[in-house]
């Protein structure tokens, strides 16, 4: 079934301003974002429309609508409500999984992935690793980043596809937007993907082993090394656009 134009320009656009080819303070002018697009305008100011309702753009009295900056504060918050909210559906999950194993079959099946592309990495162990361990360059297969990148967001749809709380499972698929460009900032360090990497692994390992509280446990340290991870590369300043940078 072909997408509606509305929903193509969405999915173009959000897709760009996760993985920050369109960088916070880009601006998103109707008429040249429909040239380029191929569209008209009214699917395209309809998609904007979408993405500000996502908060992932904002305008600003009378000029044109851009992509919502990324502060220091803002992250902070969104992780601060994203470690109460994770960690309590891996809990959940992995109760539920005991129960109905059919519930965390994904995450089985996500496994021996995750296992495979580690052999590929020489990944980290996240038990053992450092903070400083995200800035020590290790030489990947950049396929294998790619499909350690489509890994991550199976673990993340797994997670919010098991969670038997309707709330609870929206509430995190709406963080969705705001997380995919922290991730790619925070994959941008040097190291991090490969500690990313051991980090999946201890999650979906915890949730198939049902050990509850350790699911929970591995989802907030994850959580807290991915936030130190971006702080780091807010505050170095060498992302593609302005940011802003105020607690």
């Amino acid at each position: 079934m072909s997408l509606s134009k509305t929903e193509s320009a969405y999915r173009s656009l959000k897709g760009q301003i996760e993985d920050l080819t369109l960088p916070p303070g880009a601006k998103l002018g109707e008429v040249g974002l429909a040239e380029r697009l191929g569209a008209s305008r009214t699917p395209v100011r309809e998609a904007i429309r979408r993405l500000a309702r996502e908060g992932l753009v904002r305008f600003a009295p009378g000029e044109v609508a851009e992509v919502a900056p990324i502060s220091l504060a803002g992250v902070r918050a969104l992780f601060e409500f994203r470690q109460i909210l994770e960690p309590a559906a891996a809990r959940l999950v992995t109760r539920d999984g005991c129960a109905e194993p059919v519930r965390i079959a994904a995450f089985r099946a996500l496994l021996p992935e995750l296992e495979a592309v580690r052999d590929r990495f020489g990944a980290p162990g996240a038990e053992d690793a450092e903070p400083s361990d995200v800035l020590r360059p290790v030489p990947v297969d950049e396929q294998a980043v790619r499909a350690f990148h489509a890994l991550t967001e199976r673990f993340d749809q797994a997670l919010i596809a098991a969670v038997r709380n309707p709330p609870l499972a929206k509430t995190i698929a709406d963080t969705r937007g705001q997380t995919a460009r922290l991730r790619a900032i925070a994959h941008a360090a040097p190291g991090r993907p490969a500690l990313s990497l051991a980090e999946h692994l201890a999650m979906t390992g915890a949730v198939v082993a049902g050990d509850s509280e350790r699911a929970a446990a591995e989802v907030a340290a994850h959580l807290d090394r991915t936030l130190r991870t971006v702080l780091d590369g807010l505050t170095r300043g060498d992302l593609p656009a302005s940011v802003d940078v105020r607690m």
